[in-house]
């Protein structure tokens, strides 16, 4: 049964466009594709991404029947790049598996820190950690000695890889990880106590026979973004991550073995492992990778134009970050499908960049520990301020506090029914935390925390999280409504909206604005109530900022998400 579920991705889901896939499979295993599908039949028992996606690629692509196009493509904007193709890119993993097993003693299920900006070795390792059957737990570069040794001493991981500059901060809290037995460093020089990755792997064989991994098997330990309370373990499985893409991956992404996507999202956001890993291999499609040391928007729109990148993913501060441009200097090679995620997307910055460019923007919604959960997928009709209905294998609705459906128009928790199948793509667990666990369940699903509608064509509209709703003199507020308001107007560059104390009203809502630079001189008081005025015509009356406060940026955790709790914890006094 595995052999033939190896080559799903080539098959044309129900209703979608196919594309000119190579049609390997024949009728009966496309039924059986579609009984997993639909709950009918079970899923594999075994299952590795590496050698069942990965290495079937360079299979199809060594019989001619790929077309040239790498499967990696890197550069750093100083006139390096790197280029791989499939049969390269397991070649090399191949290596650095080697090492990792028997330089290192790294064995099936032990968990690897890894903490890289987006260079290559990062997808080398992660595709080598598949292999392997290594647990991997990413870190973005941005992490403090702090962070990094609760990410070590959490996740009782015994490697770490990074890079020479984050090497001091290791070594100043690495003797309190009694756990911690190698330390790997992605250097030109060395260091004492630490190995150097690039001369570890140089003289490994390239033959390596891949771990035979269970598909509820544990792949990927993501902390997640933490904007309330430490940040929890959410780890993923074989299937969740590997599998998952096989069964709905056209539906989200819709690419082809001809494409390129580029996804600006950092190392250590899952969207990276989604938008720049498992879902477009899934495709044999190229993935680009800009080192982006610093996001500019001259860099990424010049990059647009240089590159014959097909696909763009990034966070909703990206898009507006470009919308601030004369566009129309600008002419993108390839430019056709583009997608933002982690935060809901102003309509205004939607409309903005199609005025210029011509493209829609597709939202997508998910979690750390789901995947993608909705999406406006291609094709379909764009509702401004929607994020598009449910994505494949997932029934997801509105519910109210007893796990009640709630009808169209209504607003309530967004939650996906998790029983009494959980469904492929789901995490396992919060690692050591059966608690936190437990509380994602009500009823018969998993509430996400989120707030939002579904209107009577299956369309979700996000309003806010749970705990950052408003209540105003008894009238309910959603930041969001606000923030998209508020960033119409052309002094607003960036916004977050959150609930202050008010002795009359109980609380009442208080917007932080990022000015645009043209405005930088303006009368702020004379601004304040400018601002105030456009929401109260843009939006209910009641729903108008009371206290506006201008500052240079806003606080947000390492995924890019404004971080509105640390905005609220100081209106409140709690900071």
């Amino acid at each position: 049964k595995l052999q033939s579920l190896k080559l799903l991705w080539t098959l044309k889901p129900p209703n979608r466009a196919f594309h000119g896939h190579p049609r390997l499979l024949s009728s009966d295993v496309y039924s059986q594709y579609e009984s997993i599908r639909q709950g009918k039949q079970e899923m594999p028992k075994y299952f590795n991404f590496a050698s069942d996606v990965l290495d079937k690629w360079s299979e199809i692509e060594k019989a001619g029947k790929r077309p040239p196009n790498p499967a990696f493509w890197w550069i750093n904007g100083k006139g390096e790049e790197v280029k791989w193709s499939f049969e390269e890119l397991g070649f090399l993993s191949r290596k650095v598996a080697n090492a990792l097993t028997k330089e290192c003693g790294l064995q099936k299920g032990d968990r690897l820190v890894l903490i890289l900006p987006r260079i290559p070795e990062w997808w080398l390792v992660k595709v080598a950690c598949i292999r392997a059957g290594i647990v991997l737990i990413p870190g973005t570069s941005q992490l403090s000695a702090k962070d990094i040794l609760y990410r070590l001493q959490a996740s009782r991981a015994t490697c770490i890889l990074t890079t020479d500059k984050l090497a001091p901060a290791v070594d100043s809290v690495a003797a309190q990880c009694q756990l911690l037995k190698t330390k790997l460093m992605v250097s030109k020089g060395s260091r004492e106590g630490w190995l150097n990755f690039t001369e570890l792997c140089q003289n490994q064989s390239a033959e390596h026979s891949c771990a035979k991994t269970r598909i509820h098997d544990p792949m990927t330990i993501f902390f997640t973004s933490g904007t309330t309370g430490s940040p929890k373990m959410a780890q993923h499985s074989q299937g969740s991550l590997g599998f998952r893409p096989l069964l709905s991956e056209r539906y989200w992404l819709d690419l082809t073995p001809s494409d390129m996507i580029w996804s600006t999202a950092d190392t250590g956001w899952i969207l990276t492992s989604v938008a720049s890993f498992f879902d477009p291999w899934v495709f044999g499609t190229c993935i680009f990778v800009h080192n982006l040391p610093q996001t500019e928007s001259s860099v990424i729109l010049n990059t647009l134009c240089r590159f014959p990148i097909d696909a763009l993913v990034g966070a909703p501060t990206l898009f507006r970050m470009l919308v601030q441009n004369d566009l129309s200097k600008y002419k993108f090679m390839n430019l056709k499908y583009c997608l933002s995620g982690g935060e809901p997307l102003n309509p205004e910055v939607m409309e903005l960049w199609k005025s210029q460019t011509g493209l829609d923007i597709h939202e997508v919604y998910g979690q750390t520990e789901t995947g993608v959960i909705c999406s406006v997928f291609k094709g379909m009709k764009i509702k401004p301020g929607s994020m598009g209905k449910a994505a494949p294998l997932y029934d997801v609705q509105i519910v109210d506090k007893n796990a009640n459906i709630l009808p169209p128009g209504q607003q309530g928790e967004i939650a996906v029914r998790s029983k009494p199948i959980r469904p492929l793509g789901f995490f396992s667990e919060y690692l050591d935390n059966p608690k936190k666990t437990a509380e994602t369940e009500r009823g018969d699903f998993y509430v996400t925390g989120d707030r939002g509608t579904m209107d009577e064509e299956g369309y979700f509209q996000f309003i806010g999280r749970d705990d950052d709703i408003i209540i105003s003199s008894g009238y309910r507020i959603g930041p969001f409504e606000v923030e998209s308001a508020l960033i119409e107007h052309p002094a607003v560059v960036e916004t977050a909206v959150v609930s202050s104390p008010d002795p009359l009203r109980g609380e009442v809502v208080k917007a932080f604005v990022v000015l645009s630079p043209a405005f930088s001189s303006t009368d702020l008081k004379s601004l304040t109530r400018d601002l105030q005025d456009h929401v109260k015509k843009t939006t209910a009356p009641y729903k108008y900022p009371r206290k506006v406060e201008f500052v240079k940026e806003l606080p947000k955790t390492i995924t890019g998400k404004i971080k509105r709790n640390e905005l609220r914890d100081k209106e409140w006094g709690r900071i």
